[in-house]
């Protein structure tokens, strides 16, 4: 975490735009797998080893900007909160004893967003009812999320984790939401539910500056800080026990429906994060076994070694077939190209600390218009070539190139992703160690009216992961349903 000094020091140099070798597209960085793929991959992730699985859900803040043209339309009727107030029977939190027959849409827009209503316009995402369904059942949706969670994050044990970072003000609502429900389904789905609702690490709230790059000061003469946006949710997922997470945000669920689509797409995920994990720690025994005496003497290559030998076993003619193929691997599967070393010694601690990092496996779908950032092949400092999440405001806009890559994009980023936190001896890898601290940006904003320029940490599934081991798969689009705006619940994913 950077010092007070450092962040104030940002906000004068910037960050710096990242370099864009080309859009992941497929063929060039996504995997757009056969039917059979898909179902080898299921197989792949029912048959796996792994060491407990948990979901991570991001569920801080309030939905106040899902209501915002309906906070509008509460002084100015508009066209969405028209809409909003003609429909309000589809939706999921709709009551008569609420909104009466012949209730105005001023009326039908204070019950929704104000108490003494369902005082919608202040309260969690996570805590609002999202479905109903024809046996009259409601969810919420954290009971999607744990509907969700039981079908494909079940552990051997009947156990199904879930790690839920929240703010603290919304504790109290999540856990009467999650005590309404927690003992029905777990009767009804047979399972255990582990639910760890975790906040944002106050120690990785930002420094503000106003627009002169001046430290931002409260009318009480105190700095402001500011919670750095979901990059700082790195720490929590640093904290999880467990080898294999799966990654979704709280608004991006449907009616159980789609589950059996969302569920094979996830367990597709998992299978082809569980055999990426399982090449590469083959690849690192393998460069292990090559490159330590205890294995040239026991295969009888060259009898009697000595430290002199073993300083050297990298030039050995196996050593660099292995790393021929590793380098393929990289490029061909994760379109990682290393620069030119000058020995093989080089050439194999490079392979290594390349192969021996976290892996995620994001699901991309075909660009609809939706917002959300991108995948790109980028190229780093030391001339390699990675495969990164980036969002809009990491792209020089002076940059005809790098425009030129955005715009002929083909796909972008529904926060679906798969990790695995175990390295090929089975120790947690410290997460903070593979942050690009030079991925973080600068946002404006305001406080009490007065503008201010906000820290953004390196966002979780952006610079927070980049230096791990990633992989892109088209999924379909019926997998991504967010819930962005109120009138999002009116789509046919929401609705029975």
């Amino acid at each position: 975490m950077m010092t007070k000094e450092q962040q104030l020091a940002r906000f004068k140099t910037g960050f710096p735009w990242m370099k864009i070798a080309a859009p992941a597209t497929p063929g060039n960085g996504i995997e757009v797998l056969t039917p059979g793929q898909v179902e080898e991959a299921v197989e792949y992730c029912k048959k796996a080893e792994v060491a407990g699985k948990a979901k991570f859900v991001p569920a801080s803040g309030a939905a106040s900007r899902m209501f915002k043209d309906l906070f509008a339309g509460l002084e100015n009727a508009n066209e969405k909160s028209d809409r909003f107030a003609a429909s309000i029977k589809d939706f999921a939190f709709y009551t008569p004893e609420l909104f009466p027959e012949g209730a105005s849409a001023h009326d039908i827009l204070a019950t929704t967003l104000l108490e003494p209503g369902l005082g919608y316009g202040a309260k969690p995402k996570g805590v609002l009812k999202f479905h109903k369904y024809a046996d009259g059942e409601i969810r919420t949706a954290i009971a999607e999320h744990l509907v969700e969670a039981q079908d494909y994050m079940r552990n051997a044990d009947g156990t199904v984790n879930l790690t839920v970072t929240i703010s603290p003000e919304h504790r109290p609502l999540f856990e009467a939401a999650l005590a309404e429900i927690q003992a029905e389904y777990e009767q009804r789905y047979g399972v255990k539910y582990i639910v760890d609702f975790v906040y944002q690490d106050k120690e990785t709230d930002t420094y503000a500056v106003t627009p002169e790059n001046e430290l931002f000061l409260k009318e009480d003469g105190t700095p402001l800080r500011r919670p750095a946006g979901h990059g700082a949710l790195i720490y929590n997922l640093n904290a999880m026990d467990c080898e294999l997470v799966s990654i979704k945000n709280i608004d991006n669920v449907s009616n159980e429906r789609m589950l059996p689509v969302t569920a094979k797409w996830k367990q597709v995920l998992m299978g082809r994060a569980l055999e990426l994990r399982d090449t590469i720690f083959a690849y690192l025994e393998e460069l292990d076994r090559c490159t330590t005496p205890f294995t040239v003497q026991m295969m009888g290559i060259v009898p009697g070694y000595n430290n002199t030998l073993y300083d050297n076993l990298e030039d050995s003619e196996e050593c660099q077939t292995l790393c021929n193929d590793i380098e393929e691997f990289l490029r061909e599967k994760l379109c990682v190209t290393i620069p030119e070393c000058e020995t093989n010694k080089e050439r194999v601690a490079l392979l290594r600390e390349k192969l021996n990092r976290p892996i995620r496996v994001c699901g991309m779908v075909r660009n609809q218009g939706e917002p959300g950032g991108g995948p790109f092949v980028i190229t780093e400092k030391d001339g390699s070539t990675s495969l990164q999440v980036l969002e809009s405001v990491q792209i020089n806009p002076e940059d005809p190139e790098a425009m030129a890559a955005l715009k002929s994009a083909t796909h972008f980023n529904p926060v679906d992703l798969v990790c695995c936190l175990l390295n090929y001896k089975g120790e947690r890898f410290d997460l903070l160690k593979h942050v690009d601290e030079n991925a973080g940006f600068i946002s404006s904003k305001s406080y009490q009216g007065r503008e201010l320029k906000a820290l953004e940490l390196p966002g979780l599934w952006n610079g927070a992961m980049s230096k791990w081991n990633t992989l892109f798969v088209e999924v379909p689009l019926e997998t991504f349903n967010p819930v962005k705006t109120v009138l999002d619940l009116l789509r046919p994913a929401h609705q029975e």
